[in-house]
């Protein structure tokens, strides 16, 4: 089961919305994750926020870029982005992608074809 976590161990409920995007090379790229209203950010929380862990059977994948983002002084969202340099941290990304999107009942859609810059969305269907 691929899950992740803003505190170690209690998974976040929210689904993100995924954008990805690629170099032309393919080797380096990122992931923005942005989750709207995130339990993460409920007055119940467990403290602050040290990082995004993406979690599954291989191990854990770790971002510390994460930016909460206000309306009117109250917190609205998280945006988190992970970025990887080599096609294997590339290939470990998307296994972990895989997992969750298959855990989660997401879809994967592509933005033009292959000969564009690479962005892909996710997003609950």
């Amino acid at each position: 089961m691929a899950a992740i976590q803003f505190f170690r161990g209690i998974d976040e409920p929210v689904v993100p919305d995924i954008r990805m995007t690629r170099s032309r090379d393919g080797r380096t790229g990122q992931a923005i994750f942005v989750f709207d209203q995130p339990q993460a950010l409920s007055p119940e929380s467990l403290g602050d926020i040290g990082g995004m862990y993406m979690v599954d059977e291989e191990g854990q994948l770790v971002t510390r870029e994460v930016n909460a983002k206000f309306v009117n002084g109250k917190p609205a969202a998280l945006e988190a982005t992970y970025t990887w340099k080599t096609p294997e941290d590339f290939e470990r990304f998307m296994r972990f992608a895989q997992r969750y999107a298959d855990a989660n009942d997401l879809g994967f859609s592509q933005k033009g074809d292959q000969s564009d810059d690479g962005d892909t969305d996710s997003n609950a269907d």
